[in-house]
């Protein structure tokens, strides 16, 4: 008898707990869903999914595109490319970001476009591509190809940044002055 009243009490507990509706957390000031956003650095993905993690491999999504903010998760961010009527997914991966889908956004997008003009032709041209190329500064880079993974790039201050082609294969940007001197693949 007192096994089924247990199994009485927890179901009813479950129940309980099953009906109740989750209230989403809000947005973090600034960030509403259905606005317009730019793209802030180039990202490749595959898949409809772009991962923090930042490997260098499928589609090319040039800096400056136009997006439209669908929903944040406190693992991913919905995205609707709008020229190209598509979703695409960023998923944050935060073992290799150190990132919260908040920090992940703010390095990625926001309300204005990258003023591309305060970079050489050199620079232009690579940040058009995805790539990278030597003289280039590091702020080019990280818009040309985005943000390294923390695991081999703890700081940007170093002379040297990791990326990954894809799970992997490395490659790496070495700097000297703030400048490339070497693409190490």
């Amino acid at each position: 008898m007192q096994r089924l009243v247990h199994i009485i009490l927890l179901f009813t507990l479950f129940n309980l707990t099953a009906c109740q509706t989750l209230e989403p957390k809000p947005l973090p000031a600034g960030l509403q869903l259905g606005d317009k956003y730019y793209t802030q650095v180039t990202m490749q993905y595959e898949k409809g999914k772009y991962r923090t993690t930042n490997y260098r491999r499928g589609l090319l999504l040039t800096v400056n595109t136009e997006v439209e903010l669908l929903e944040v998760t406190s693992k991913s961010i919905r995205l609707k490319l709008i020229q190209a009527e598509q979703e695409l997914l960023i998923v944050n991966v935060i073992k290799h970001t150190g990132d919260s889908v908040y920090q992940a956004f703010d390095k990625l997008l926001a309300k204005t476009k990258v003023n591309l003009s305060r970079f050489s032709a050199l620079e232009q041209k690579n940040i058009a591509k995805g790539s990278v190329a030597k003289g280039m500064s590091k702020s080019a880079v990280k818009v040309a190809i985005g943000y390294p993974p923390i695991t081999k790039t703890p700081s940007l201050d170093g002379d040297k940044w990791t990326y990954w082609s894809n799970r992997f294969n490395r490659f790496i940007v070495h700097f000297a002055k703030d400048k490339v001197t070497q693409v190490q693949d």
